[in-house]
């Protein structure tokens, strides 16, 4: 079976550092995986060589056996800030398309609503950006990434910004709309628990040059127990795997 996505990042280099050598990864449909390393290590930067933001390296990237060359909508991309239009209401936020504006068809309306009610912000379509919480606002974020009904979601660090309660309610968001909609998910974090709790595979990046050093599946039950006896032995294999690779 052809991987949904296929990486493979022979160099990338700003200026006269090497960012990237040597990245392989694939992803199977519905697979969530996340990348921790060491910041500075490219994991952000290979996100945006996969979501067509970042085209100037030496490598090639495929979705469903065809070579991407910029952006498409079947990625969707969640930053780490939410990077919301403050001019525009939430619905507009949520059906904005990249050199289009925001969409305002019948069926873009239907969607935006569905949308937000999936995030839990059914009611405030026409609530403007400064008007919300940060969980709010990334709520908002995470429904404009599945506008397009992608096959592929990239996150980077989405929820650091927010307070512990709020970032294991959006986890656990995220989880269920992987589930919902079908979609796979590529996602940077430092937080090791985080990585534990959503992911089917753990890629731990090493630095100078970044590259995935180890992976690490994790084998525990969905949905996801918090409290599942597994876990702490999980954490402390992927914390080893960190400490074991270079920083820098």
């Amino acid at each position: 079976m052809t991987p949904l996505l296929e990486a493979h990042i022979h160099r990338k280099q700003f200026g006269d550092r090497l960012i990237l050598q040597q990245v392989q990864l694939q992803l199977r449909a519905g697979d969530i995986v996340t990348l921790v390393g060491a910041s500075g290590c490219g994991k952000s930067t290979l996100l945006r060589i996969i979501a067509g933001l970042e085209r100037d390296h030496d490598g090639e990237v495929r979705l469903q056996g065809r070579v991407l060359d910029g952006l498409t909508r079947d990625i969707g991309f969640i930053f780490q800030e939410p990077r919301l239009f403050p001019w525009l209401d939430v619905a507009h936020n949520v059906a904005f398309d990249m050199g289009q504006g925001a969409a305002r068809s019948a069926s873009a309306e239907a969607r935006v609503a569905e949308l937000l009610h999936e995030v839990g912000l059914a009611g405030l379509g026409t609530a403007l950006p400064k008007q919300l919480s940060g969980g709010q606002a990334q709520r908002v974020a995470i429904a404009r990434g599945l506008f397009n009904r992608p096959k592929l979601l990239l996150l980077d660090e989405p929820f650091s910004a927010v307070d512990a309660f709020t970032r294991m309610k959006l986890q656990d968001l995220l989880l269920r709309l992987a589930q919902q909609h079908g979609i796979t998910v590529l996602m940077v974090t430092h937080d090791i628990d985080e990585a534990v709790h959503i992911s089917d595979r753990v890629l731990v990046m090493e630095a100078d040059p970044g590259t995935v050093r180890t992976e690490l599946s994790i084998a525990l039950p969905r949905p996801r127990d918090r409290e599942h006896s597994g876990a702490p032995a999980l954490t402390a294999q992927v914390r080893q795997a960190l400490h074991a690779v270079r920083a820098f």
